[in-house]
């Protein structure tokens, strides 16, 4: 079995969401217990990898379906709510799940909180106001996050580790296939210049002033090395996988955060666990609005020799900073801490997390799709892979890098 359907369907919803949701409805019906007349898909932009909707069945009543479509995946089962309830975690329940790839899919009651990418959004762009509100939710939640990580905690083997489905969204990626198909010999198109994908790996990079240690290549190699799981042990506890903010929801009523959608829930690396919400909350929103970012951005490149040199004004939002200082504060610091005391702290664990971050830029989506990516978008993407996976060989140091710097090891 393979999701190729299922891919067609994601593409699908952007272009023609009447042909989507006719396929879509195919597929329920031919392989799920529902009656099902009518389908509405739901496209949106943090619907990089998935398909989620309305389900209207012969009866009338109106469900609500989430699926994850990971084309050329190593993993063949997703999603574990129940792994994730046990632990304490607040998620909304499926009344239906099919775990088999190709046929991926939950089914929910229809619900109605916006979810937390949404809210976000809208307080960005003066939509509403209420942003220390939601941070106030971000650190509780963070807060709750830590607990569940404390009575979680326990050391995990490499054997069961290589099983769970989280490398899916990191290493999978870099060595099943996705790297070669986005990236091996094709053109990137740069703002005025177009480059081989071999040849601008082969650079070293200087991003706003900083010089950095590994080009594209570099970090392609030791990322699929130091990401394999077969490679050491490693403390593990029980999260989500994936928990961006399109698969976080806002129950404003009880003032609660609310998970979502756990197509990579299991037990596995905390620092793998931390790796999306740190990247896609804090530092993608061009990833989301490729074409609105381009207009905001000011971004120059030049090639001499083996080095290019970018400079770039991209700075995540003030709500977005909260959102990794509260992260950091919250779970990252205290995790370090606890690990240290107990000396189960990986040696290699700023590393991992950092290379995990490397790929989410780099892998979430073609940044070489010159139909969804404008030039600037390109350019900043790769940038941003840079920054999240190499360090700095100078006293000035990124975002990132600079907040990691301030948590006590």
């Amino acid at each position: 079995m393979s999701d190729q359907l299922l891919y067609q369907i994601q593409t699908l919803q952007f272009s023609d969401q009447a042909a989507a949701n006719a396929l879509l409805k195919d597929f329920v019906n031919a392989n799920f217990p529902f009656n099902v007349e009518q389908v509405q898909v739901r496209p949106s932009a943090v619907s990089l990898n998935s398909i989620n909707g309305f389900l209207h069945t012969v009866d009338g009543d109106k469900l609500f379906f989430k699926t994850h479509v990971e084309p050329q995946s190593l993993i063949h089962e997703y999603y574990n709510s129940a792994i994730m309830a046990e632990a304490g975690y607040p998620i909304i329940q499926p009344i239906f799940s099919s775990t088999e790839w190709g046929k991926q899919l939950l089914v929910y009651e229809f619900f109605a909180f916006p979810s937390l990418f949404d809210v976000s959004r809208q307080i960005e762009t003066g939509q509403r106001d209420g942003a220390e509100g939601i941070l106030a939710l971000q650190e509780k939640a963070d807060q709750d996050l830590w607990k569940i990580y404390q009575q979680t905690l326990a050391p995990l083997s490499t054997k069961d580790h290589a099983q769970v489905p989280i490398h899916q969204l990191f290493v999978h990626r870099l060595v099943g296939g996705r790297y070669h198909e986005f990236y091996a010999g094709k053109a990137v198109h740069l703002p005025g210049q177009t480059l081989n994908f071999d040849q601008l790996a082969q650079l070293t990079w200087k991003i706003n002033g900083i010089i950095y240690q590994d080009t594209l290549a570099d970090l392609v190699r030791i990322a699929s090395q130091q990401l394999d799981p077969a490679r050491h042990k490693t403390p593990s506890v029980v999260g989500h996988g994936d928990a961006h903010n399109g698969n976080v929801f806002v129950d404003e009523a009880t003032e609660t955060l609310i998970y979502f959608d756990p197509a990579f829930a299991g037990r596995h690396s905390p620092f793998l666990d931390l790796t999306k919400p740190i990247f896609h909350n804090v530092f993608a929103i061009w990833l989301y609005f490729p074409q609105e970012i381009a207009k905001e951005l000011s971004i120059q490149m030049e090639i001499s020799g083996d080095r290019i040199q970018v400079d770039h004004d991209f700075k995540p939002s003030a709500l977005r900073l909260g959102f990794l200082e509260s992260k950091l504060r919250h779970v990252l610091q205290p995790l370090i801490s606890h690990l240290q005391t107990t000396q189960q702290l990986p040696e290699t664990w700023r590393q991992e997390l950092k290379l995990a971050l490397f790929c989410c830029p780099f892998l979430t989506m073609n940044l070489c799709d010159a139909l969804r990516f404008p030039p600037e978008i390109t350019l900043l993407g790769l940038s941003l892979a840079v920054e999240m996976g190499s360090s700095s060989t100078t006293q000035q140091q990124s975002i990132l890098d600079t907040a990691l710097e301030k948590l006590k090891v």
